[in-house]
């Protein structure tokens, strides 16, 4: 975050500097060329009369120096303007200010007049600048943004818990079940309780059956026959 705000403070600063330079070659007044300046509408005129009037050296200089104008534009804008559409974006911004630029000019600035020529060399420094340098620096500063805002504090998110997680079931004392008949293939089935040795003979008395309660009848019968004798004698 430290470096990218050092770059836009100096990308700030340098576009104020460029704003005061632009306007002090552009705003300033030039009473000598008031009666040879004369609004140009149509593209290339004024680039023509400078090939065809002007001196090999003059006509560097005002053709030159309207490239090198724009230049600034190319280098600072694609800092600030939006990454897609990045040099579409940087070209219609340089278009409009020389434009405002150059009305101003015409309507406001003695000896000077609106020049659509002037525009189109601003504008084509603009791209100089972008292709020759702008383009490189300002990719290399929009990654080194993206990587730190993707890698940075906040962009680690803690992750969510689960709304219910599962709860283990209370460890008891009591011993498993014990099952019977659990071989392969066969469903466990629980043991019956353990009978205590007082209760087994009457558990065992009741189902025995037809068959216990015959022999129960014989051994009520043998006992009076026992009696019957007894008082006989």
């Amino acid at each position: 975050m430290l470096v990218r705000g050092a770059v836009l403070t100096v990308v700030l600063l340098g576009l104020v500097a460029f704003s005061v330079l632009l306007a002090k070659v552009t705003l300033t007044p030039s009473p000598a060329s008031e009666g040879l300046v004369t609004a140009n509408l149509r593209p290339g005129r004024s680039l023509r009369q400078y090939a065809e009037d002007y001196t090999f050296l003059a006509a560097c200089k005002q053709a030159g120096g309207n490239l090198v104008l724009g230049v600034p534009f190319g280098l600072l804008l694609p800092f600030i303007v939006p990454r897609r559409l990045r040099m579409v974006s940087m070209t219609l911004l340089t278009v409009v200010v020389m434009a405002v630029v150059e009305l101003i000019q015409g309507a406001l600035v003695e000896g000077r007049a609106f020049d659509i020529d002037d525009v189109i060399l601003n504008t084509a420094g603009a791209l100089l600048g972008y292709f020759v340098l702008g383009r490189r620096i300002s990719h290399r500063y929009h990654a080194y943004a993206d990587d730190a805002v993707s890698t940075g504090p906040a962009a680690k998110k803690p992750e969510a818990e689960p709304a219910h997680a599962p709860r283990r079931a209370p460890r008891t004392g009591a011993a498993p079940a014990r099952t019977a008949g659990t071989g392969a293939g066969q469903r466990a089935r629980p043991m019956p309780p353990a009978v205590p040795a007082g209760e087994r003979g009457f558990r065992t008395g009741r189902a025995e059956g037809p068959a216990g309660g015959a022999r129960r009848a014989t051994g009520s019968g043998a006992a009076r026959s026992l009696l019957d004798r007894l008082r006989g004698r």
